[in-house]
């Protein structure tokens, strides 16, 4: 089968790849970029471990061709951090212990970036309503959206008590 050639922005760095016209953005970024930090949790975009920011929208890159990356800005987990200093979203969801497997949290904190990125203030039922998406069976949700209230003061520069 003839695959296509796509270019794009993944991480702040011009990407190249070859992909078929059936595989989803998930698997080009896993199997053929090699970024391995989204997870497939259903394939039908109800879980959202496999959230990506694409051009400044939150996606489920299960949901998306890899073809439709043609042109994109897309942001993974592996591009939260800068470097070894972490996102203060990241840094939060330690701080508050909100992650316990591990599999739902690089959808939950691309996620959280993409609220504060587009709300930096958002009301603790804001958040849970834009997690809603994000599905976890261990944590129990609050300390995820105290990690969020937590970074979201940080991020606006409150000090946070």
């Amino acid at each position: 089968m003839a695959k296509s050639y796509v270019s794009a922005t993944i991480n702040g760095e011009s990407s190249e790849f070859l992909c078929e016209t059936q595989q989803t953005l998930l698997d080009v970024l896993r199997d053929v970029v090699g970024l391995t930090g989204s997870k497939e949790g259903c394939a039908s975009g109800d879980c959202g471990a496999c959230s990506v920011i694409m051009d400044g929208r939150l996606v489920c890159s299960c949901l998306v061709l890899g073809v439709e990356a043609e042109g994109t800005s897309i942001t993974t987990i592996e591009g939260i951090a800068t470097g070894e200093k972490l996102h203060p979203v990241q840094q939060k969801f330690l701080e508050h212990a909100a992650l316990q497997c591990g599999f739902c949290t690089p959808g939950l904190i691309v996620a959280t970036k993409a609220l504060l990125d587009e709300n930096p203030n958002p009301t603790e039922t804001e958040a849970r309503y834009w997690l809603a998406g994000n599905l976890c069976r261990c944590t129990g949700y609050d300390k995820v959206i105290r990690a969020v209230m937590d970074a979201a003061a940080e991020l606006r520069g409150e000090t946070v008590g």
